[in-house]
């Protein structure tokens, strides 16, 4: 747990209050962590995977709002129910923390209290950087703008190599192109040098400027 971003930081008194009421969870591809209005019984940090957020819309339409990374915490404190549905789009490891007995935690003990609310607000933030990236009308925009946000969330290692947290399939989940869609653009990126592909998820920024330049 001391790696992870919501406990990196705490004491081990802290921590030992945290690892007295969390468990371990695996989630598959496809499965729901929680259901929007659903009640709010646990919240979590995620280690491993990539989680979407997603809201129904007054006309019955789901939209995706955010991508949540290892790091990001997930759910909501002081909430009664569940504001939005989260669903994994890869396989996923979360610690789960019961609601109510993570409040109590907090309450006891004030570093982590204002670790986790900083991290919270961390995710929050980061998620609100999503509906911009969907307003982009074009395809190459859309998926320009979700690789340079992989690779600043993936921690890109040099010269900005990383591996894909997505399929192809989810990548295009998340930004509500096809598959085909979303294969053609990467190949067309990396045909005019602004990306290199290896393998099925390997990917090194080549010319990071003129990609978020088509990002917009």
């Amino acid at each position: 747990m001391r790696e992870t971003a919501m406990c990196a930081g705490l004491q081990d008194a802290e921590l030992a209050a945290l690892h007295r009421i969390g468990r371990r969870r695996r989630v598959a591809t496809g499965q729901r962590v929680c259901w929007a209005g659903d009640p709010s019984l646990t919240c979590a940090n995620l280690v491993s995977g990539v989680l979407k957020v997603a809201r129904s819309e007054p006309d019955g339409r789901v939209q995706i709002v955010g991508l949540l990374y290892p790091g990001d915490f997930v759910g909501t404190l002081f909430a009664e129910r569940s504001l939005d549905t989260i669903a994994a789009l890869s396989e996923a490891d979360l610690c789960v923390y019961p609601r109510l007995a993570l409040e109590t935690v907090l309450a006891d003990h004030p570093a982590a209290r204002r670790l986790v609310l900083r991290r919270t607000m961390a995710t929050l933030a980061e998620t609100r950087r999503w509906m911009p990236m969907l307003a982009r009308a074009r395809a190459d925009a859309r998926v320009a703008a979700l690789l340079l946000d992989m690779a600043r969330r993936c921690e890109a290692r040099g010269p900005e190599a990383f591996r894909l947290p997505l399929s192809r399939g989810a990548m295009g989940e998340a930004l509500g192109l096809a598959i085909e869609t979303v294969s053609r653009q990467m190949t067309a990126f990396h045909d005019e040098g602004l990306i290199e592909l290896s393998g099925v998820r390997g990917v090194r920024l080549i010319d990071g400027a003129r990609l978020a330049a088509v990002a917009g």
